[in-house]
C-alpha cells in the first residue's frame, strides 16, 4: 500500500494484548512513523486501544537495547559483538552442564512471548533439549490455574472453553474487566461493542467483582469480597441442586460425579457464605436461578478470579456450574474453540500438554504445561543439591518486578553462575544480568497468532510479515535460542524426532513449521489434496485475516475430553480435597481488615509501556484506591 511520496503502508496486527486488533503501519525510510486501526479487519473493524497506537514510541525508544551487552566487573554494561557474547555464554553454560548436568540451566519467559510462536516453542525446546525441569513463566501469576482446572476436569490443560459472547442470553463475568483488558483467554476485539450487543438483543451482563470496575459500571454489578469467588460459586451450585435447577439430560450426557458435587456444595448454602463473600443470600439465590433459567448462559472468569488462595478451584467451579445448568458445549454457553494448526494434538504428541507430570525439587509442586511456579526460582537457586538452578535465561520478562517477593528473587539472582536477559529493555531484572541480548519488537517479525486460535470469539486467523527490519543488531528470540543451542550441541525442540533431525544438520524454521502444521491440520489443504484448505500462502493472500466460520461448533465435548472414558470429572480427588479445605477455613483475621487487590489500566501494560510519553500524560500517579467509607474510618483523605 502506498501512503504518499516516500511512504508505504503495511497491514499487520497488534501483539500487546489478546485482542490482536488489526493495524496499519505507516513506514518511512525503514521506520514506523504511525500506527492506526485497520478498518478492513474483520473483527476489530477500525478499533485499536491507546497502547497499540502508541507502540511506535517503543519501537523507536532511544532506551531500547539494540546491541549485545556484557556486564563489566564494575557493574556497568558494555557493548560486545554477537560472536563474543554467544561464545562466552556457550562456554559458561557448557561448564555448568558438564559439572552439574543440563538440569542446572533454566528459563523464565514473560507473557509477551505468547505472541510469537518461535519464541515460545524454541525457548521451551531449549530447556527440554537440556533435560531441565527449570521452566518458569508469567503464567504463575496469571492463567496456569485455569489450565490446571482443565486438566482435572477434561483430562488436558489445553481443553479450555470460552464464553460464546455473540450468541449468549446471559453473560456472568467473575473477576474480569474487559472494557480495560480487552479480554483474556478470550480474543475479542471491540469487546465493548460485543458486550453491549448482548443487551441490545434482550440479554444481560452481570459482573461479579470487588471493585466497581469500568465494565461493572456499565452492567449489573454484584460486589464481592476479594477471594470470595469459590465460596460464591459453591453457593450457586448449592441452590441449583437444592431447587433442582439441574439440566439432568446435559449432565447425564457429559459428566460423572454429579451426586458427589451436590453433596459437597450442600455445605455452602448462601446463608452460610454471605459473611465470607459479602453477597447477600437472596442475591446469590436469585443469581443461581437466573443462570439456570436463562435460555443460554456463558460464565467467564479471568485474572481477578485467578489470584486468590483458591484460584484453581474457582476456575474449576466456573465450568462445573456451566455443566450442571446445561451451558457447557452449547450455543450461547461455554464453547470449545479449536486451532487449525491442531495445537492440542501437537502438544500431546510432543509431551507438552502436561499437568503434574513432574514435581518441583523444592516443595513438590506439580508442573502446568511443563512450567513450575515462578515463586520457586529463588529457593531453587538457593537450595543446594542435585538439580540446583545455577544458570537462568530470562526472556521478555521482568520477574524481579512481577513475581512475589521480588527483593528475595533479586538477591537470589545475584548467586547464579550465569544470568542472561533477552529483552528490548535493560529492565530491573536485566540490570543484574551477565549479558543482555537485544530482541526484536512485534513490528520487526513475521507472525501468526498461534497461541490464541482457540480463544478467538469467532474462528479467525491472520498472518503478518515483519513491518520493518530489526533495529540495530536485534534478533528474534528463536534465533537467539537456536544459536545458544548450537553452542551447547543441542537442537532447541521438545519433539524428539525434530531433535534427531537437528543432529543430522537439518533445521526447521518457525515459518516452515507453521505452514506444515496448517497444511496437515484439520482445515489444511493437505499439500493440494484438499481444495480450499489452509496453507500459509492462502492466509498471506488475505492480509486483513480470514474468518473461518461464523461461530464455533458445539456438540464437540466428547471429542475434546482426554479422560479415557470421554466423560468430564466434576469431583476429582484434588478438587474434593480443596473444597473440604475451604470449608475448614476460618473467617478473615480481624487484625487484617483490608485486602489489597490489583487492577487494570487502559494505558498500561507490563513495564515495556512505561517509557512511552503518550501513555504517561496526565494524572498517571500510582494511587491506592479505597472506598470512601473505609478511608473516612481511618482518617484518610485524597
Amino acid at each position: 500500500m502506498h501512503a504518499g511520496p516516500g511512504l508505504t503502508e503495511k497491514i499487520t496486527y497488534c501483539r500487546i494484548c489478546e485482542a490482536n486488533c488489526g493495524m496499519v503501519a505507516t513506514v518511512e525510510d525503514g521506520r514506523v512513523t504511525k500506527l492506526r486501526p485497520d478498518r478492513e479487519h474483520p473483527l476489530s473493524a477500525g478499533y485499536a486501544c491507546p497502547k497499540g497506537i502508541a507502540f511506535p514510541e517503543v519501537q523507536e525508544d532511544p532506551d531500547r537495547v539494540l546491541h549485545p551487552m556484557r556486564r563489566r566487573p564494575d557493574g556497568e554494561l558494555e557493548r560486545v559483538s554477537w560472536d563474543e557474547a554467544l561464545a562466552d555464554i556457550g562456554a559458561r553454560l557448557r561448564a555448568i552442564r558438564a559439572e552439574h548436568g543440563g538440569e542446572a540451566i533454566g528459563m523464565y519467559m514473560g507473557n509477551p512471548a505468547a505472541w510469537s510462536f518461535g519464541h515460545t516453542v524454541w525457548g521451551k525446546g531449549l530447556v527440554d533439549a537440556l533435560g531441565s525441569p527449570h521452566y518458569y513463566s508469567a503464567g504463575s501469576q496469571d492463567v496456569n490455574n485455569r489450565f490446571a482446572a482443565s486438566a482435572l476436569m477434561y483430562g488436558s490443560p489445553l481443553t479450555v472453553p470460552i464464553p460464546d459472547v455473540q450468541r449468549t442470553d446471559l453473560l456472568v463475568v467473575f473477576g474480569a474487566n474487559p472494557f480495560v483488558s480487552n479480554g483474556s483467554v478470550l480474543s475479542i476485539p471491540r469487546v465493548r461493542d460485543r458486550l453491549r450487543e448482548i443487551e441490545s438483543r434482550g440479554g444481560r451482563v452481570v459482573v461479579v467483582d470487588p471493585r466497581r470496575t469500568e465494565t461493572a459500571r456499565e452492567f449489573d454489578h454484584v460486589p464481592i469480597r476479594p477471594d470470595g469467588d469459590a465460596r460464591l460459586l459453591l453457593s450457586l451450585l448449592s441452590v441449583v441442586f437444592e431447587e433442582d435447577l439441574v439440566d439432568h439430560r446435559a449432565v447425564m450426557e457429559q459428566a460423572r460425579d454429579v451426586g458427589e458435587l451436590a453433596r459437597l456444595a450442600r455445605e455452602f448454602p448462601p446463608e452460610s457464605t454471605a459473611a465470607f463473600t459479602g453477597v447477600p443470600a437472596e442475591r446469590a439465590r436469585s443469581l443461581a436461578r437466573e443462570i439456570a433459567g436463562a435460555p443460554s448462559c456463558a460464565i467467564y472468569g479471568r485474572t481477578g478470579s485467578c489470584l486468590g488462595r483458591h484460584g484453581t478451584l474457582t476456575a474449576f467451579l466456573l465450568d462445573a456450574l456451566a455443566a450442571v445448568t446445561g451451558n457447557l458445549d452449547r450455543p450461547g454457553g461455554l464453547v470449545f474453540g479449536s486451532s487449525p494448526l491442531d495445537l492440542e494434538g501437537a502438544a500431546e504428541r510432543g509431551g507438552l500438554a502436561t499437568y503434574g507430570e513432574r514435581r518441583s525439587r523444592v516443595g513438590g509442586f506439580p508442573d502446568v504445561l511443563g512450567q513450575m511456579p515462578a515463586t520457586l526460582m529463588a529457593p531453587e537457586i538457593e537450595t543446594p543439591g542435585p538439580g540446583q538452578l545455577r544458570a537462568l535465561v530470562v526472556t521478555a520478562g521482568n520477574p524481579v518486578q512481577s513475581v512475589p517477593d521480588g527483593e528475595g528473587l533479586e538477591r537470589a539472582l545475584g548467586k547464579l553462575d550465569l544470568l542472561v536477559a533477552v529483552d528490548i529493555y535493560a529492565n530491573e531484572t536485566a540490570r543484574q544480568a551477565d549479558y543482555v541480548l537485544p530482541a526484536t519488537t512485534w513490528l520487526e517479525r513475521e507472525d501468526v497468532p498461534v497461541a490464541f486460535q482457540q480463544f478467538f470469539y469467532r474462528p479467525f486467523i491472520q498472518h503478518t510479515d515483519a513491518v520493518v527490519p530489526a533495529r540495530g543488531e536485534a534478533r528474534e528470540e528463536w534465533q537467539i535460542f537456536e544459536a545458544i543451542g548450537r553452542e551447547l550441541g543441542v537442537t532447541p525442540t521438545s519433539v524428539p524426532a525434530v531433535r534427531r533431525l537437528g543432529r543430522l544438520g537439518l533445521r526447521i524454521s518457525p515459518r516452515r513449521m507453521i505452514d506444515l502444521m496448517l497444511r496437515m491440520g484439520p482445515r489444511g489443504d493437505r499439500f493440494g489434496l484438499r481444495r480450499g484448505g489452509l496453507s500459509l500462502g492462502r492466509i498471506q493472500r488475505s492480509p486483513h485475516g480470514l474468518v473461518l466460520a461464523d461461530a464455533w461448533a458445539t456438540g464437540v465435548l466428547r471429542g475434546r475430553v482426554r479422560h479415557g472414558d470421554g466423560w468430564i470429572r466434576l469431583v476429582p480427588d484434588e478438587i474434593a480435597a480443596e473444597i473440604r479445605r475451604l470449608g475448614r477455613e476460618a473467617p478473615a483475621d480481624s487484625s487484617l481488615p483490608l485486602s489489597l487487590i490489583g487492577m487494570r489500566e487502559l494505558r498500561s501494560h507490563n513495564s515495556w509501556m512505561h517509557n512511552v510519553p503518550a501513555l504517561m500524560r496526565g494524572e498517571r500517579r500510582h494511587a491506592l484506591r479505597m472506598h470512601p467509607d473505609d478511608a473516612a474510618a481511618r482518617s484518610l483523605a485524597d
